[in-house]
């Protein structure tokens, strides 16, 4: 579903943080992207969702180049981005914050409440909270929202950023499930940036190393057994 080939991306053009990174994301599976901070892994998502443009490189989504197609283009094309930092509006309800997923459609009511209700089957317990303030909510709610409204735009290919920065063991044990669920319900595509090793191995499919701004080492997770040698990137 997305072919990644010798990307080149920095946040200046003579200092690329991605050297020659190649990557594919198969269809209805957990990719996820390991390495240590620096290396690049959220830099990555950035340029494959619009908000960075490769110095070099290709980036193919379903066969075809989106190099030079817009942010708003590529949600229009399936594709979704879930951030490290926390994207919801903490003062506004629950299913507000779900209707801002909806914007590239926000004239299409009966799109927008279509897509509510399935979120709301989808996570039950935001349908009870759905007129609670978005602050309110635990961690792991507020990361339930943020997928929601994601959901909202039928993607196909999600790019999350480390899912449960900050978020307590039994609430991070709950986001990666709703991941799981995506892909082993719903069909999803994920690529996920990650730094809890053992959390990502445990959903994940196949597996890919950066290391300073390089390809490290790739392959389905089970041949990722041995952490300690297998994530070394000193």
């Amino acid at each position: 579903m997305l072919d990644v080939r010798d990307l080149y991306v920095g946040y200046y053009k003579d200092l690329n943080i991605l050297q020659g990174v190649n990557l594919q994301a198969r269809k209805a599976q957990i990719t996820t992207i390991l390495g240590a901070n620096g290396v690049g892994k959220s830099t990555l998502l950035k340029a494959i969702y619009g908000f960075l443009r490769p110095n070099e490189g290709e980036i193919r989504f379903q066969g075809e180049s989106i190099l030079d197609v817009p942010t708003f283009e590529r949600i229009r094309l399936g594709i979704a981005y879930i951030p490290q930092q926390p994207g919801i509006f903490r003062w506004m309800t629950v299913e507000e914050n779900l209707e801002l997923g909806a914007w590239t459609f926000r004239h299409d009511k009966k799109r927008i409440r279509r897509k509510l209700e399935e979120n709301y089957e989808r996570f039950p317990a935001l349908k009870d909270r759905r007129h609670s303030k978005a602050g309110e909510l635990s961690g792991g709610m507020q990361r339930m929202v943020e997928i929601g409204r994601t959901l909202m735009t039928d993607p196909k290919l999600i790019l999350v950023d480390e899912p449960t920065a900050g978020l307590a063991k039994l609430l991070s044990e709950m986001v990666y499930q709703m991941l799981v669920d995506l892909r082993d319900l719903e069909g999803l595509t994920i690529l996920l940036v990650d730094q809890e090793i053992r959390y990502a191995l445990s959903v994940a499919d196949y597996v890919y190393v950066l290391e300073l701004g390089r390809n490290k080492f790739q392959g389905p997770v089970s041949e990722f057994t041995d952490l300690e040698k297998a994530f070394w990137v000193g």
